[in-house]
């Protein structure tokens, strides 16, 4: 149930979140604290992420409902399918994490003015990364990078956090190669924790909150 009363919860150094029942009813829970690879992993363990801009306090957020993709069902078109089998663009992992996160922060959003992937946002990922707990999926056209994406593997779901194109398609194809290797992996679904229509055309999908968590929690 969605609290429409509680005020928001600010966060001091001590590792903890309220419960996700707190959250008002556009998905925000807290404010403020860090991003440390602690509380990080925490949140997302958690079903919670941070999306905030660059002049503001950190926010912390777990909407209800849930956007995800479960991997068997990616959308694949059929111009799509040509594209992909046409090998036009070369698709690795964490070959160039860096870059990639660089890329999605400078990717233009529609609607959107300036970027949430702040540099603490990119310091703190990268930190992720070099745990082995981030990752990410480039695609090259060549020896240049066209696109990619990147977000956190918590074993069983994957936190997909942002993507760029620089190519038609691009992105794309990043996403379909992750679902493929996710679903041969048995991973349950990928978070995409906010609506949008290019997503919806992906094959995401909006679900409750309380059945993201128990998939999270492998109930």
């Amino acid at each position: 149930m969605k609290n429409k009363n509680s005020p928001i919860t600010f966060l001091d150094d001590r590792l903890i979140f309220p419960p996700v029942e707190m959250a008002n009813p556009e998905g925000l829970l807290a404010v403020g604290g860090d991003l440390t690879p602690e509380r990080l992993i925490l949140a997302y363990r958690n079903g919670i992420f941070p999306w905030f801009n660059e002049d503001s306090l950190i926010l912390w957020w777990c909407p209800d409902p849930r956007m995800v993709l479960f991997p068997s069902k990616v959308r694949i078109s059929k111009s799509m399918r040509n594209t992909l089998n046409r090998g036009h663009f070369r698709i690795t992992k964490d070959k160039a994490f860096e870059k990639v996160i660089h890329e999605c922060a400078k990717a233009p959003r529609p609607g959107q003015q300036g970027t949430w992937i702040t540099q603490k946002m990119i310091d703190a990922y990268i930190h992720l990364y070099k745990k082995g707990i981030a990752h990410s999926y480039e695609v090259w056209q060549g020896d240049k990078l066209v696109g990619g994406l990147y977000g956190l593997d918590l074993g069983h779901i994957f936190c997909g956090e942002s993507m760029f194109s620089k190519e038609n398609n691009a992105s794309k194809c990043a996403l379909i190669h992750m679902c493929r290797e996710l679903e041969k992996e048995n991973y349950s679904l990928i978070d995409c924790q906010l609506h949008t229509p290019h997503l919806e055309s992906l094959g995401a999908e909006l679900i409750p909150r309380a059945d993201y968590l128990s998939i999270l929690k492998g109930e």
